[in-house]
């Protein structure tokens, strides 16, 4: 049976990537029942054209720059009538069978209601960009096969802990019933922190081998920009902060700190301090929130805090490609 699935696209100045992203979805082979745009404010024109071009996207215009959470839960709620939501960067280009991929594994695997892609790099696609998001105890997290030669490495499907959202299918009503994306991260981590909430509500995620996407990564804005290192090491306290179960929260707690004791140290090195001090300040900042959120999160927890546990990567991950490659 085919089940109905909206593509999401959120844009920001993505320029003429939007139209190259645009383009390789009119080669799927499997046509989706829908394809939204939703336009954070952008400045470039990068949409202007849509309407006489693309005429079968749905264009939403914004008025200002929500951040990439708010508007795919925008548009994840305007989806009515599709049972799946695929969302996807415009620096994203899927391959022809990329969409029908992700469906066939969603048919074949109905345990599994969440799926990531297999991310090339789109200006050197011999490379990976990443196969779906590795949480590590401490806190941080990366994106798994990230710079490897793509050769002959993860051909074969295999669980992992959430997909990156620059290419992800999930289910529609699973994705709302867990709350979607958190609309304080703005951007960067909100995808790791919805993948952790639906594993504590007993989801599981597939990597699916065949779904390949080249994907170019920070066109919008910017790969190491101050930008994206202060919302991704803000927001990784958060993820830790909200998800991490007890009795896990108070064992790694001191790794936790010590974890970002080390990235204090490995950013100002590099004569970034001012971005990372504040990144971690605002984090601390925000932490009453958080907490609160925290509680109603583990409220609805279903799995064991040691089944969550070994869907995590253990050992000492504080390496410097790990600490920046959230970026």
């Amino acid at each position: 049976m085919s089940h109905p699935v909206s593509i999401i696209i959120v844009n920001y100045n993505a320029g003429h990537l939007l139209t190259r992203c645009l383009e390789a979805l009119r080669k799927q082979t499997r046509r989706p029942k829908q394809i939204c745009v939703v336009d954070n404010a952008s400045r470039d024109g990068s949409c202007d054209r849509i309407p006489g071009d693309f005429p079968e996207v749905t264009l939403i215009r914004l008025e200002q720059n929500t951040g990439f959470a708010a508007a795919n839960n925008l548009a994840v709620r305007r989806a009515d009538g599709c049972q799946w939501i695929v969302l996807l960067n415009p620096d994203a280009f899927p391959e022809p069978k990329w969409l029908e991929a992700l469906m066939d594994a969603a048919a074949k695997h109905p345990e599994y209601l969440f799926f990531g892609s297999r991310m090339l790099m789109a200006d050197s696609p011999n490379l990976l960009d990443g196969v779906g998001d590795v949480y590590h105890v401490s806190g941080l997290h990366w994106r798994e096969g990230h710079g490897q030669h793509a050769g002959e490495a993860y051909l074969s499907e295999k669980e992992i802990f959430a997909p990156c959202a620059a290419a992800a299918l999930y289910r529609r009503d699973t994705f709302l019933d867990a709350g979607g994306f958190d609309e304080d991260y703005f951007c960067y981590a909100e995808d790791i922190d919805l993948g952790f909430r639906l594993r504590l509500l007993g989801h599981r995620c597939l990597y699916v081998s065949d779904a390949v996407v080249h994907h170019q990564g920070s066109a919008s804005t910017g790969a190491r920009s101050d930008f994206s290192t202060y919302h991704g090491h803000r927001n990784l306290v958060w993820v830790y902060v909200k998800n991490m179960p007890a009795p896990l929260f108070w064992l790694y707690l001191p790794l936790h700190i010590a974890m970002n004791a080390a990235t204090l140290v490995w950013y100002s090195l590099q004569g970034r301090w001012r971005v990372i001090l504040k990144s971690k300040w605002d984090a601390i900042r925000g932490l009453p929130k958080m907490w609160k959120k925290r509680k109603e999160v583990q409220a609805r927890r279903v799995v064991s805090a040691r089944e969550i546990r070994k869907t995590m990567a253990k050992g000492w991950p504080l390496r410097g490609r790990e600490m920046g490659n959230r970026e």
